[in-house]
């Protein structure tokens, strides 16, 4: 019995972050806030003789808010990484991880993107389902779950200040959300 009501008591959770994500989005549109891009990095392959380069696949638009990306069609991402299309421009040998920085933003340009662009890449969709999120996990499902930046706990969808930390008192993902969004919406030291 208890197991039901504790059921229960995720679906209305998983309901309500679900609801609290749209309402984001409608506020975001609303507001003419601008979207940035998302897209799955994929590497470069050898085909035959020839290399392919590495290039971005188009997966969707976002809003960044936050440690979060929330999708125009409501879904959720944890952050993962971000560039800027660009030109690859030639070798300039400084260090490895620069050369490896302007691969990744010439990739992104390869994918379609306009130089200039904003491109987050490497998210990871965080599932708003109650279904195994409130029971006690082990091993890499517990450490994973750990590390994405909204969990379930106390009956709410909460998000956590930084990766590891424990959801208790952490605030709700509408509260999070109503206040992210409205920072965008009304920035604190807008010029004019």
């Amino acid at each position: 019995m208890a197991a039901e009501a504790e059921a229960e008591a995720g679906r209305a959770a998983a309901e309500r972050a679900t609801l609290a994500c749209a309402t984001a989005v409608a506020h975001l549109r609303a507001g003419g806030v601008p979207v940035e891009s998302l897209a799955e990095y994929v590497a470069s392959r050898r085909v035959l003789l020839w290399t392919r380069p590495a290039t971005m696949r188009p997966l969707g638009e976002v809003w960044r808010i936050g440690s979060l990306l929330l999708g125009t069609d409501g879904d959720l991402y944890a952050l993962g990484k971000a560039t800027r299309a660009a030109e690859r421009g030639r070798p300039g040998y400084q260090s490895a991880s620069r050369e490896e920085r302007r691969e990744i933003a010439a990739a992104a340009l390869r994918g379609g993107y306009p130089a200039g662009a904003p491109v987050n890449f490497d998210a990871q969709r965080i599932p708003l389902s109650s279904e195994g999120d409130g029971a006690p996990r082990t091993g890499s499902d517990a450490a994973a779950s750990r590390e994405l930046p909204v969990g379930y706990a106390d009956g709410e969808f909460r998000v956590r200040w930084r990766a590891g930390a424990p959801l208790a008192g952490a605030p709700t993902l509408a509260a999070f959300l109503r206040e992210r969004v409205d920072l965008l919406l009304h920035p604190p030291f807008r010029d004019g």
